[in-house]
């Protein structure tokens, strides 16, 4: 484990400190009008319970849902788009590691994230995915490929459908590889690594672009004593990487992103254009020359879109550095019956591909 992890402070959701022009919401107040007045660019300040916060989002996501009623998968994401800088107006106010309504959640992450701060204002969603991250962290998830219980850091990425995980485990066990040496690109909550220390593998490299991601597998790899087979780096991609890897094991975001990344779980989901080229160009360099490269992917881009590319198919096809070895599909459970959405998922296979270096000629 590396010993200058303590030096990394971990992303959190912005607050203001100073004070602030707002509308004071309390539950006598006209809701639509409150409303319209979000919508305009003013903040409101949640008065009273923590229920009039959600009554304000209610009304929000009605009155949007009205003036983008494109039910398109870009027309959802502009109406997500425009919910999200409205909503955020919507304000919470903390004081002493609380918030100040009455019959509100109570947070841990108030107090670990911010202990440098007595006095605040916070977004009212930020607070409901705060709440929600606390709930995970205090509770844990359980991890069917791990037969473990892994309690995720705040702003991480964690899977809740595990057709992929299970995809690797498969794969996993049948290995017959070296397992000196292996490489986590994107190590997110940790599963992958994990994976495969419990599959025999003693060391890994383990990377990623979120600190917080780093944060939480170190506090992981303590509590679940894997802390000596772990190296952990903040960095992208291979960045401060001096290994030759028997096995490079990445499972990038599976969408294209059309618009600007933000740092954390916006970057799990997508991925920048350049992304794969970067990762093969580099990965090649890092590759023992009986090593493997196992990436964990989905057709879920083409599901949505038809006409998009599928970059590892992409890099097959146009460059000459690796050559397919396995390419092993699986269907993705349904989407739970509660929910409204369209379930894109129907057609989507998580795919595993294993790629080898190509023989020089």
């Amino acid at each position: 484990m590396n010993k200058d992890l303590q030096s990394i402070q971990p992303d959190r959701p912005n607050i203001i400190t100073t004070a602030i022009d707002a509308i004071s919401f309390n539950r006598k107040m006209d809701t639509e009008a409150t409303v319209a007045e979000m919508i305009a660019g003013k903040y409101v300040l949640v008065e009273g319970v923590y229920s009039n916060g959600l009554q304000l989002l209610t009304e929000l996501k009605r009155d949007l849902l009205l003036k983008h009623d494109n039910k398109s998968f870009q027309g959802q994401r502009d109406f997500r788009s425009a919910f999200r800088e409205a909503s955020h107006r919507l304000l919470l106010k903390v004081k002493d590691n609380r918030l100040t309504v009455k019959k509100c959640p109570d947070i841990g992450w108030l107090e670990l994230l911010y202990p440098d701060a007595s006095e605040f204002y916070i977004s009212f969603p930020e607070v409901q995915g705060m709440n929600s991250a606390w709930q995970w962290y205090k509770n844990g998830i359980e991890i069917e490929t791990l037969n473990l219980t892994l309690h995720p850091f705040y702003g991480t990425y964690f899977p809740t459908r595990f057709d992929h995980l299970k995809l690797f485990d498969k794969w996993l066990k049948t290995y017959e590889g070296a397992k000196d040496n292996a490489i986590d690109i994107g190590v997110g909550s940790g599963v992958l690594t994990f994976q495969l220390i419990q599959n025999g593998f003693k060391n890994i490299f383990a990377t990623d672009t979120n600190k917080n991601a780093i944060i939480g597998v170190s506090q992981e790899s303590k509590r679940l004593g894997f802390e000596d087979k772990i190296t952990l780096n903040h960095g992208d991609l291979f960045e401060n990487c001096d290994v030759k890897a028997d096995l490079i094991v990445f499972n990038p975001p599976w969408l294209l992103a059309k618009h600007k990344l933000e740092e954390g779980i916006d970057k799990a989901i997508y991925y920048e254009e350049e992304l794969f080229p970067r990762f093969f160009e580099q990965a090649q360099k890092h590759l023992a020359p009986d090593g493997k490269i196992v990436l964990i992917f989905s057709n879920l881009a083409q599901v949505v879109e038809e006409e998009s590319t599928h970059p590892i198919i992409e890099e097959l096809q146009k460059n000459n550095r690796f050559r397919k070895e396995l390419h092993l599909r699986r269907g993705v459970r349904a989407s739970s019956k509660r929910t409204k959405r369209t379930d894109s998922r129907t057609n989507e296979k998580v795919e595993l591909w294993v790629l080898a270096p190509k023989e020089k000629q």
